[in-house]
């Protein structure tokens, strides 16, 4: 399949910059795959749209506060992200403005002076390791000296933007308490407590699965043909009861809606010659058209990049022709798009 098949046009001006007022207030595209109806909802209004039964799957990773700043020591300013940190307590991250001999330079945190830092090692496209001067786990100084991990179409001040703490909010769910992705998974950030609530009361089962959303979230297809793109590989894990959960879904005939890109990535990387057990491991699972899906059998998502793994998957479900169909409509009606953008609902 042919990358160039996944662009379209997008108004900058659909690109949303802020979250909506309340998180269920986003607008919702309802896509119906058996007869290829479209939809206009709200998300509040999701309690009413799915049936009573149906297996809602979480992604329960939250995100940490990745985005830094350093200082040189002639007083320069070094942009990071935070990646994922050692064994031996080092951190992987991507730098911008180093400069063209990095390794071995000394670094201080901006906002926290007093602590230092070294380029031990100095890989490719942007990645270095940093050896910290600070002994614990690397989320207790990123809470302090870090920023969200925000895309880079939402445009931010780099220290001390006003909206910073905004962003701490809403870009995470409300449900999220494992540590560890450096991107939200975006279609959760619709869901508040009250909602969770209703789809309850409505008879909707919910389970959560983790997996960490890491930096290859931000790197587009390169590749002119899909099948030589090289997906980025995530950590993640599967609790007992969402296995249970799952397994009594399908044994069921119940439909099983994966919320995100990323819950659905994590189901469709079990072997389904067997029951889902509780595992922890990594995938690299990369789906396009044409998949046979395994378990996913509707998804809840926002509206993606164009030429991106996540409008791929999208595609997958839909079949390419409706994905486009789909976001030509959204564009027609002024959907807002991306990672604080509207969602939308196949099934």
């Amino acid at each position: 399949m042919r990358t160039e098949d996944l662009d379209f046009e997008l108004p900058r001006e659909l690109i949303a910059q802020t979250p909506a007022q309340k998180r269920s207030d986003s607008r919702l595209l309802r896509y119906r795959r058996a007869d290829c109806t479209i939809e206009h909802r709200r998300f509040s209004e999701l309690p009413r749209i799915l049936r009573p039964g149906d297996l809602l799957v979480f992604n329960d990773s939250r995100v940490v506060p990745a985005r830094f700043t350093l200082r040189k020591p002639a007083g320069g300013l070094v942009e990071g992200l935070f990646v994922a940190q050692e064994a031996d307590g080092a951190w992987r991250v991507m730098l911008k403005n180093v400069g063209r001999r990095p390794a071995g330079m000394s670094l201080a945190f901006v906002g926290a002076e007093d602590i230092g830092a070294r380029i031990t090692e100095v890989g490719e496209a942007g990645e270095f390791v940093l050896e910290v001067d600070w002994s614990g786990p690397a989320v207790g100084l990123l809470e302090r000296v870090g920023r969200m991990p925000l895309p880079p179409y939402i445009r931010r001040q780099r220290v001390r933007d006003p909206r910073d703490a905004t962003d701490r909010e809403r870009y995470q769910t409300v449900y999220a308490r494992e540590d560890g992705s450096i991107a939200a998974p975006t279609a959760g950030l619709h869901f508040t407590p009250q909602l969770l609530d209703e789809l309850s009361a409505a008879g909707v089962e919910m389970t959560f699965v983790t997996l960490h959303v890491g930096a290859g979230t931000f790197r587009p297809v390169s590749a002119p043909v899909l099948e030589q793109h090289r997906m980025h590989a995530e950590q993640y894990t599967i609790p007992a009861a969402a296995a249970e959960a799952v397994n009594r879904a399908r044994a069921q005939g119940r439909r099983i809606i994966a919320v995100g890109t990323t819950s659905a990535r994590v189901l469709e990387s079990q072997p389904d010659d067997r029951p889902v057990a509780a595992v922890s491991g990594s995938t690299s699972l990369f789906i396009y058209p044409p998949y046979r899906w395994k378990y996913v059998g509707g998804l809840i998502t926002n509206f993606h990049l164009p030429r991106s793994t996540l409008i791929a998957l999208v595609a997958a479900m839909m079949g390419l022709e409706q994905q486009k169909r789909a976001y030509r409509v959204a564009v027609e009606c002024g959907y807002r798009f991306f990672s604080y953008g509207d969602a939308m609902m196949i099934e």
